[in-house]
């Protein structure tokens, strides 16, 4: 893609948020775009966010489960940009027009106590620079339509990575621990939807173990020139099918020892 080509992406995108109108899916335009092209999209949005007051306060590891994977024919998780407008307190009202489709997951919050920089970050170098770890929904939303409804196209990869991997929020709540303290493989979640269980799923199903996601992403951003910096809160990946939100729901995982967390959607 050319640099015009990406910006033109990037304007889409930050209209289409601003609007709350999703736009016609882009790959349909560009289906020879690659993932970097994909990321350099992203990029060019974040900019036009930072541009207009936002700061980025951490990152999101997505696609990290098999059966994400397997939907959307990938084999490697993806990455986007957490900035301070998305983050809301522990059982927050969600006003009804601040998103446009949101769904929720749950997952395992990073906090950093110390910068970590690819490549060969393993997983101890994750613990070691965590500073705690917390219960967190996160609420996924996305500015590009799900499927064309003229071609009837589905939306890839590419349009999720550009679409800033479709975050929405995020809501830390519960007890947070030290990373040593837990087996974050066995840290799971009952998440119910106006108290009727929705789903369940435990830390495992984020790659094999939760802080596998970060040293992923650390790695990954190495390529970029970039790295995670100490005070960035990191959401690790969903070990969840995503719950879709709808107006007068309430969201809640229980963590079980870990407390829960829960948001209301207006």
């Amino acid at each position: 893609m050319t640099p015009d080509q990406i910006e033109g992406l990037a304007e889409r995108l930050f209209e289409a948020e601003r609007t709350r109108t999703q736009t016609r899916v882009l790959s349909l335009e560009f289906p020879e775009a690659t993932m970097d092209d994909a990321y350099a999209v992203q990029a060019a949005l974040i900019r036009r966010k930072l541009a207009a007051g936002r700061k980025a306060k951490g990152w999101k590891i997505g696609l990290t489960s098999k059966a994400m994977q397997y939907a959307l024919n990938i084999n490697i998780p993806d990455s986007g940009v957490l900035l301070d407008d998305m983050f809301f307190p522990d059982s927050a009202t969600i006003p009804a027009d601040r998103f446009i489709q949101p769904r929720v997951e749950a997952e395992i919050a990073f906090v950093m106590k110390a910068p970590l920089k690819g490549p060969d970050v393993t997983i101890f170098d994750v613990l070691n620079a965590t500073d705690y770890i917390t219960p967190a929904l996160e609420i996924l939303d996305t500015r590009v339509q799900r499927v064309d409804p003229e071609t009837k196209k589905v939306r890839t990869i590419f349009d999720t990575i550009s679409d800033n991997a479709a975050n929405g929020g995020i809501v830390m709540g519960g007890r947070p621990a030290r990373p040593l303290d837990a087996d974050m493989r066995w840290i799971g979640a009952i998440v119910s939807r106006n108290a009727e269980i929705e789903e369940t799923g435990l830390g495992a199903g984020v790659l094999n173990h939760p802080a596998a996601g970060i040293a992923w992403l650390a790695n990954r951003l190495a390529q970029y020139g970039a790295s995670i910096a100490a005070g960035d809160v990191v959401l690790s990946g969903s070990f969840i099918r995503p719950v879709e939100a709808r107006h007068g729901d309430t969201i809640t995982a229980d963590f079980g020892p870990y407390g829960t967390v829960s948001v209301y959607f207006a």
